[in-house]
């Protein structure tokens, strides 16, 4: 494993363990699933944003609502609906007889956590309304620019095999989310321990926050420190040059998606008690933070562009020490 010291001056100690915090608190719920709620730390820690994509029942909304709890800020709830308009999410202008005057109110997507249930079931015109959010954590409504909370962290869920009364998310809409996981179905242990009581609701009513949103936010901006060598630079460019150089890839990943990894990655060292980025935090986390991206010369589900994406990554020599 290449190892790069930090460098001068950065201390990771607090968000070390908060990145533990969060995880074993996140580990309490959903029980049984270590990779999604690693992924969902990391999300959370890079300062992106999460897509979970998955069947009905598995605990998307249990997720965010975890995170939400463990994170000690506010939270709204948005189930997306073909009729939802977007000022439904950023909030509107009322005027006021009486005072002769407009008051903003500010709608759900003002808050710490903003979770957005079923969002391929809105219109293309509303899902528009979250880009300027997920990109700039900002909105603008009636001319005026307004900042969301910080930190700012959406997740969203969908259902990819039930396609009637849906919209499927565009390559731009896509392309800011951090990161897509899936949940999937317990073990045979593990629903049974959720089925005695175990994990679930039952142990979200009793989770405490671990953190508060002026401690977060102080661990995603020091996470942005965590040092990268250039080396794992390169390695993260090589990556993304690959995905625009293959013939069954129309469009490959973006230097935002490159960043992100980046971003990502160091979230995950964070995680793991490092405070450099090695080369396997890259190699971890390309297929989540990339595939979702990718858009393909034959249209498929996600699980083609994942394939594709660990075919790549095996064209991709590892830098060594």
């Amino acid at each position: 494993m290449m190892r790069t010291d930090a460098r001068p001056g950065a201390d990771l100690t607090e968000a070390h363990e908060l990145a533990g915090a969060l995880r074993h608190a996140l580990n309490q719920v959903l029980r049984g699933k270590p990779e999604p709620v690693r992924l969902a730390t990391v999300a959370l820690l890079s300062g992106g944003h999460l897509l979970v994509d998955d069947v009905p029942g598995v605990g998307k909304t249990l997720l965010a609502k975890t995170i939400a709890r463990a994170a000690g800020g506010s939270f709204r709830r948005v189930q997306a609906t073909p009729d939802l308009l977007p000022s439904e999410l950023t909030g509107v202008s009322i005027f006021h007889l009486a005072g002769n005057e407009w008051e903003f109110r500010p709608g759900p997507l003002f808050a710490n956590v903003v979770l957005v249930d079923e969002l391929n079931r809105a219109t293309p015109r509303t899902q528009s309304a979250l880009l300027e959010a997920m990109e700039e954590h900002q909105i603008t409504v009636d001319g005026i620019t307004r900042p969301l909370p910080d930190p700012f962290f959406l997740v969203a869920t969908q259902n990819p095999f039930e396609t009637a009364g849906t919209f499927p998310l565009v390559e731009g809409q896509l392309d800011r989310f951090t990161i897509v996981t899936e949940i999937g179905a317990p073990d045979a242990g593990t629903e049974r321990e959720l089925l005695l009581g175990a994990g679930g609701d039952a142990a979200l009513n009793e989770l405490e926050p671990v953190t508060d949103p002026v401690q977060l936010a102080a661990a995603i901006a020091a996470v942005r420190t965590t040092h990268c060598a250039p080396e794992v630079a390169d390695y993260t460019v090589a990556i993304a040059n690959a995905t625009r150089a293959n013939g069954n890839i129309a469009i490959g990943a973006s230097p935002r998606a490159s960043l992100a990894l980046l971003h990502a990655a160091q979230a995950h060292a964070v995680l793991e008690g490092r405070t450099y980025v090695v080369p396997d935090d890259i190699a971890r986390l390309a297929v989540p933070v990339l595939a979702h991206r990718l858009v393909l010369r034959d249209p498929g589900r996600l699980e083609e562009a994942r394939a594709l994406m660990h075919s790549v990554l095996q064209t991709v020599p590892i830098p060594r020490p």
